[in-house]
């Protein structure tokens, strides 16, 4: 049921106020439902020449079509902000026209505009890493509604299953933003991911009437992500580097392979999340950089090794960090000359040393997969088995064991049922 408002607008003199040349502030009063909100004009005149019945300045005063054509401006725009919120079935008060008229409440009617918000108001919310990300999201975007549009901007009640279903097809037809980069499946369900958040946002605040989701389904591709075997890690660890940045990477990247903590959590690493553990050993306690778990784990020899090769590094310039850490993209870069320096023929990225920890360095040690989940941080053990595979060395030993146990089960019976064999009814 549409409700109907009392809606009218009237300007009028601020007698309180008057300034040092004698002049009184003219303000608008914005009445909605017998409820006003004033907005100053930045205009003044003196009382002598205000004309109340219409509410004008008197038309033969000095100045007086300036300070009219700015009266007529300002109700202008005051009935443009009702006629928005009007027009987006917003709440109708005379606050909150207010608001619009001072852009504080900024109207999203727009593709773009719901972009522009999203980065205004809910950006800053995200971790770097993530946020990062949204740029090129909106990138690719603006380029399919200038291909498919013939526009820069759409209003938001195009964006519906049809627009959702183009912009897939155009993602997987259009050139990549960087010729390095190529979108592979996953990275357009990413793209998707993030248009699914501005549309889901608009939802939330009423801009959109339907969800043009609703019937889209984002399908990811399973990405089984590289871990190096213990012969690999081992003759990245003993590989003779000169060039000391990329053995710095290289020290890194075998101190996270020894505690399977992610590219962030090496960066903010500091002496304070050292600490004496239930054992009285040197335990790492931080928190993920994502999901703010708690992750615990007690510092094995090789990366405490690492942590003493680098313990005059931390100081008030680095911010006592524990180890320094490049970008991510200059350490990816240094793991791609080490990995062909050790005939490693896998993508060796920074990431793979979380994956070669719960794998290699824990599950192929008989560590449990429920630790292991700890260790990493993980809320779900779902998450963690897709770290820790259990692979064919796993397997094989597994069964090799099984074996050993089932042959001497079978040894068993066999001397049990010959023990007595000799002993004879006389």
């Amino acid at each position: 049921m549409t409700k109907f408002h009392t809606f009218n607008i009237h300007f009028w003199l601020k007698k309180s106020s008057i300034k040092n040349d004698g002049t009184t502030p003219i303000y608008a009063r914005i009445w909605v439902d017998s409820k006003p909100s004033d907005i100053s004009t930045k205009e003044s005149v003196h009382a002598k020449h205000w004309d109340d019945k219409a509410d004008r300045v008197k038309t033969r005063t000095k100045n007086a079509k300036i300070v009219n054509d700015a009266l007529d401006e300002i109700k202008s725009l005051i009935k443009k902000a009702y006629r928005q919120l009007k027009d987006e079935n917003r709440p109708i008060t005379s606050q909150s026209i207010k608001l619009r008229y001072f852009g504080k409440d900024k109207a999203v009617l727009t593709c773009k505009d719901l972009m522009d918000y999203h980065r205004e108001n809910e950006l800053h919310k995200l971790a770097p890493g993530t946020a990062k990300n949204y740029n090129a999201t909106e990138k690719y975007v603006s380029r399919f509604l200038k291909k498919e549009f013939k526009s820069n901007d759409i209003p938001l009640a195009q964006i519906n299953y049809t627009f959702i279903v183009k912009f897939e097809n155009y993602l997987r037809t259009c050139p990549p933003l960087s010729k390095s980069r190529p979108l592979n499946h996953n990275g357009m369900m990413k793209h998707l991911e993030r248009l699914q958040k501005f549309t889901t946002l608009a939802l939330k605040h009423g801009w959109l009437k339907s969800n043009p989701f609703a019937l889209y389904q984002l399908k990811y591709e399973e990405f089984d992500c590289p871990f190096l075997e213990r012969d690999e890690l081992d003759s990245i660890m003993l590989l003779r580097i000169s060039q000391e940045s990329i053995r710095l990477v290289r020290d890194v990247f075998v101190f996270s392979c020894y505690t399977g903590l992610s590219y962030i959590e090496v960066k903010n690493l500091k002496q304070c999340d050292i600490v004496n553990g239930i054992d009285d050993e040197q335990w790492i306690m931080v928190r993920r950089q994502k999901t703010k778990t708690p992750v615990k784990l007690p510092v094995l020899d090789e990366a405490k090794a690492i942590l003493e090769k680098y313990a005059d590094y931390p100081s008030e310039e680095n911010n006592y960090s524990l180890l320094r850490m490049f970008s991510d993209q200059k350490i990816n870069k240094h793991l791609k000359k080490i990995a062909e320096l050790c005939n490693i023929k896998k993508n060796l990225t920074f990431h793979v040393a979380r994956h070669t920890f719960a794998t290699t360095i824990a599950l192929l040690n008989d560590v449990p997969i429920e630790t292991v989940s700890k260790m990493l941080g993980h809320t779900k053990l779902s998450t963690t088995q897709k770290y820790a595979r259990v692979i064919e060395k796993k397997i094989s030993s597994d069964m090799t064991k099984l074996k050993i146990k089932l042959n001497n089960s079978k040894k068993e019976q066999n001397y049990r049922s010959t023990a007595h064999d000799h002993l004879k009814i006389v």
